[in-house]
């Protein structure tokens, strides 16, 4: 019986917490199967098995944080195939009458938590339809447990005989007017048994919340807000589109952002910033790299844009791009969602009015984007004209940052975008 023990899983890492087992005891293992999705701060992998056998016992439950170098699960390397082989009339048997038997779905394209609550909430994912590109997420695995087992139609109720009316003699007095009759309840179709739905709160939801609660709890947040004119930049962006298309960008107004970001940055060090309490330090970053908030299936996660000052428009739409889809598809590396100065969450065409993001704890700032929204506005000839309005939201640690720096910062982010040229002269 050999111990596998969890292997060493990135620079660094010292634990890891064990969100699914890909493999249940009594199942036979090849060289290089999956055995199991294991959590490292935001990366979630796949430990594949360096060895052939039998999975005999999980050491460790799904849920429990490990130590690397700590047994996780036990694999007989004798018990490989050790069921008979059946014979071809056996198997062709098995074959006719089990036609309902569940299949294999190594082959569908599904992302390792959508695999994990399928799992868990008893469902096939070959009964599960994926999203546009024909991948299974948490998502459409949430849907699918959510709709309702198929009811059988119910028996046609038998109406009463109509009864026939009367005739009324000539000579007969006049009746009173029938009593209205009480209102009848709404009619409601069979619905079929509904249960409550648990998801386990583990993996990367932990890690959020327990991020999120640390960075609420110390550090003092306050929001200041700011209402900007983008119609320049629209406009400037509306030109650039095509030349960047023919490079392979897809020009958003993140780039831009970026860039506002690491000059106000640059001119009020305080917000590009990390507080050291045990040395009682302020740190101020001599480096630029930008995270960008992503929304995932397994999470909200903070890709990296490093050096963020030193590159183009077009480099940054490049990096946000790549980034953005190694977050989503679990293929970025530990190193790529971490150590950021400061960060941005957009929410991009949903937008929304007004937002308070929380900080990226140990980051003492945070920039919010909203929609931009077409606006009535009134010119420097007092005339009521068109306008691109953007919200702009930031959240500061006051411990470090004071309310005139926090908000004098913003206020140059304002001036970048809202004379995008300053960012084309700046870098010239």
């Amino acid at each position: 019986m050999t111990q596998f023990k969890l292997p060493e899983i990135g620079e660094g890492v010292i634990e890891g917490e064990i969100v699914a087992w890909l493999k249940q005891p009594g199942e036979d293992i090849a060289p290089n199967d999956a055995l199991v999705e294991v959590m490292t701060d935001k990366a979630t992998i796949e430990i594949p098995s360096p060895i052939a056998g039998r999975m005999t016992q999980h050491i460790a439950a799904e849920g429990d944080i490990c130590a690397v170098g700590a047994p996780i699960c036990e694999i007989d390397e004798s018990g490989a195939g050790a069921a008979a082989p059946e014979s071809k009339a056996e198997s062709l048997s098995h074959s006719v009458a089990a036609p309902s038997s569940a299949p294999s779905t190594a082959h569908i394209a599904a992302t390792p938590a959508a695999r994990a609550l399928a799992r868990q909430s008893g469902i096939d994912l070959a009964s599960v339809p994926g999203d546009a590109k024909g991948r299974i997420t948490k998502k459409e695995v949430l849907e699918a447990a959510a709709k309702p087992a198929p009811a059988s139609a119910p028996a046609p109720a038998h109406a009463p005989a109509p009864t026939p009316a009367a005739t009324p003699a000539a000579s007969a007095p006049a009746k009173p007017a029938a009593a209205k009759p009480a209102p009848m309840p709404v009619s409601r179709g069979p619905v079929g048994e509904r249960q409550d739905q648990t998801i386990p709160f583990r993996g990367l939801r932990r890690v959020i919340a327990e991020g999120l609660h640390r960075s609420y709890s110390t550090a003092v947040h306050y929001t200041y807000v700011e209402q900007i004119n983008v119609s320049k930049l629209v406009q400037l962006r509306k030109e650039a589109k095509a030349a960047a298309a023919e490079q392979g960008v897809s020009l958003s107004y993140l780039p831009f952002i970026v860039k506002a970001v690491c000059h106000a940055l640059k001119k009020y060090p305080i917000v590009n910033a990390t507080l050291d309490e045990d040395a009682k330090q302020i740190v101020l970053k001599s480096r630029y790299h930008v995270g960008i908030a992503t929304a995932t299936d397994n999470g909200l996660m903070v890709p990296v844009i490093r050096d963020a000052d030193m590159l183009s428009l077009l480099d940054i739409g490049r990096e946000i791009a790549r980034l953005s889809e190694g977050a989503r598809n679990g293929t970025a590396p530990r190193d790529e969602l971490t150590g950021s100065t400061f960060t941005i969450t957009s929410l991009g065409t949903i937008g929304g009015v007004l937002a308070t993001p929380i900080i990226n704890f140990p980051e003492v700032g945070i920039l919010g984007v909203h929609a931009i929204r077409k606006t009535p506005i009134v010119n420097d000839d007092d005339e009521i004209v068109i306008g691109h309005m953007m919200n702009l939201t930031c959240s500061f640690d006051h411990r470090i940052v004071d309310g005139f720096e926090g908000a004098s910062f913003l206020q140059e982010v304002k001036r970048y975008l809202e004379d995008p040229n300053l960012l084309l002269l700046a870098s010239i």
